[in-house]
């Protein structure tokens, strides 16, 4: 039975009963460390998407990327992150200094399967970390020792659907004005000439150019 407008689902048994049961593989995948091949496709993947949590329960995802095997595996519980030059909002790094909790999601070009991991974070800059995620002579102000409390795989069914990595589907970058342009009339009270807004997208393009590290 579907539930009338206006009437969300509120409680976890009720959820349940509109759902099927998980599988029992879907429930036994979920491992309390990173195995051989939870370790093997951190270290092919160049992105991840960095889920954290303040106080108050908000929730911020951030992109991550580097080349592959940027995040690097220590142990079978433990990954470093470097955090590599961004804007400065600080949103996950302040989180995690409130409530350590994050969550990881791992995507390699071509796989349409993902690997999910949940763990606890803090923020070091101890000198050998720093060093050791040095890339083209820049350092990170920072790292993220993950300690890892759940690590699964995740099917490929939502990759699959919607052919993320499919050619024929890429969009078209032009359909949308550049980051610049839209970041400026978003934050301007005036209107901007066509020499303004190029401007302001020529500096974007000038910082993924030259100001990635």
């Amino acid at each position: 039975m579907i539930e009338k407008q206006g009437q969300g689902i509120i409680t976890e048994s009720k959820l349940r009963s509109v759902y099927d049961r998980p599988s029992d593989l879907a429930v036994a995948k979920q491992l309390n460390r990173l195995d051989t091949y939870c370790r093997h496709f951190i270290k092919l993947s160049p992105f991840v998407l960095l889920a954290t949590t303040d106080h108050q329960g908000r929730i911020d995802v951030s992109p991550r990327g580097d080349a592959p095997g940027f995040v690097h595996a220590v142990d079978d519980r433990t990954l470093h992150l470097p955090d590599r030059r961004g804007n400065n909002r600080l949103d996950s790094l302040t989180n995690i200094v409130q409530t350590s909790n994050v969550g990881l999601l791992f995507m390699i070009p071509g796989f349409t399967e993902c690997l999910r991991v949940n763990g606890a974070a803090q923020i070091r800059q101890d000198s050998s970390l720093i060093a050791r995620a040095e890339v083209q002579g820049k350092k990170p102000t920072s790292v993220i020792l993950i300690s890892v409390q759940e690590a699964f795989f995740q099917c490929g069914k939502a990759l699959a659907r919607s052919r993320l990595w499919d050619p024929h589907t890429q969009v078209d970058r032009n359909v949308m004005p550049g980051l610049g342009r839209i970041l400026k009339e978003q934050t301007s009270e005036q209107p901007m000439s066509d020499s303004q807004r190029d401007a302001a997208d020529d500096l974007i393009n000038e910082a993924y150019r030259n100001q990635l590290y």
